[in-house]
């Protein structure tokens, strides 16, 4: 099992002690030690306690202390002083070939649809596809790799994405008025139950990728703020977000779970608290943790970079 060389204390309430050499995190009903010395970023999300000499012991030992609201935004960073290793990462991770790991991303996100749609027809024993649509996304799949510019490769990506949503919509009641992806703010809603899933999805992996020490900025495929993490998240979305909420939205959405008003719709209070609960269960972190760690790797050399869906 990989020990990932960062770690994160999310919620409210855990008190973060140290000694020497260990980090101890106290919960309500539990106390986790880990050596002080394969801590490399602390990543605190939420509100807990975090003694002073505890951030001397993990500056010393060269960690670096990172800290996030509840719904995983960053705030600020400590770090050792004088320490700049991460000017020297973010210049590796300026310089790698985007070509070939946005193309790999692509990749994997066609897959993991494909996936996600198979998956559904094997349930209900019926096909989602038109003609020639299934062959499309198997032929694009492979067509990536022959791709010469990253424009060509993000317009496939668009292209194949569109067609996933809008083959999923056939199995969506029409009354919710869901026919595609669309652009917020959103008028219907599954894709306001896509949007916030996605949210919850962007957090999880900006506290790995900060974990990790890359720039959350520096996209492969994407690009502006948030862009790297826009580029992981693509493979993770059908089966961490789209599966709850198809499912949700095929199963057991009602008229009372949301309200729409001219241009926007508004999800209740109690379908988002549902939401929360399933998101939690299906957004796997550990997978996140080993994608950006690939990811990591494969920027200093180390490794191949391979993502597993």
């Amino acid at each position: 099992m990989t020990e990932y060389p960062w770690l994160s204390v999310s919620g409210f309430g855990t008190h973060i002690k140290s000694t020497q050499t260990k980090l101890i995190i106290q919960k309500k009903n539990s106390v986790e030690e880990y050596p002080l010395d394969s801590i490399k970023n602390l990543l605190v999300i939420g509100g807990h306690t975090l003694s002073s000499s505890t951030i001397t012991n993990l500056v010393k030992k060269g960690a670096y202390i990172s800290f996030f609201e509840p719904d995983c935004t960053p705030i600020g960073i400590i770090r050792p002083f004088g320490d700049k290793s991460d000017t020297e990462i973010h210049k590796i991770q300026q310089a790698v070939p985007r070509h070939r790991y946005a193309t790999a991303i692509a990749q994997a996100a066609i897959k993991s649809r494909l996936f996600a749609i198979e998956h559904i027809q094997e349930m209900q024993n019926s096909s989602l596809f038109y003609e020639g649509e299934q062959q499309f996304l198997h032929t694009s799949e492979q067509e990536l790799q022959y791709l010469i510019k990253l424009d060509e490769i993000r317009r496939l990506h668009r292209l194949t994405a569109d067609m996933y949503y809008e083959i999923m919509s056939r199995n969506i009641p029409p009354d919710f008025g869901y026919r595609r992806r669309t652009i917020r703010p959103q008028s219907d809603p599954v894709n306001a139950m896509l949007s916030f899933g996605y949210a919850m999805l962007f957090g999880n992996c900006c506290v790995s990728l900060i974990g990790a020490r890359l720039d959350p900025d520096s996209g492969l495929m994407y690009e502006g703020k948030g862009s790297l993490v826009q580029d992981l998240i693509e493979p993770l979305k059908a089966d961490m977000i789209d599966r709850v909420v198809f499912q949700v939205a095929r199963e057991s959405l009602s008229s009372a779970d949301f309200e729409q008003i001219p241009g926007r719709c508004m999800l209740s209070d109690d379908l988002i608290h549902l939401l929360i609960g399933y998101f939690h269960s299906s957004i796997d972190t550990k997978k996140i943790d080993e994608l950006v760690y690939t990811l990591y790797h494969a920027m200093m050399n180390t490794s191949e970079f391979i993502i597993r869906y």
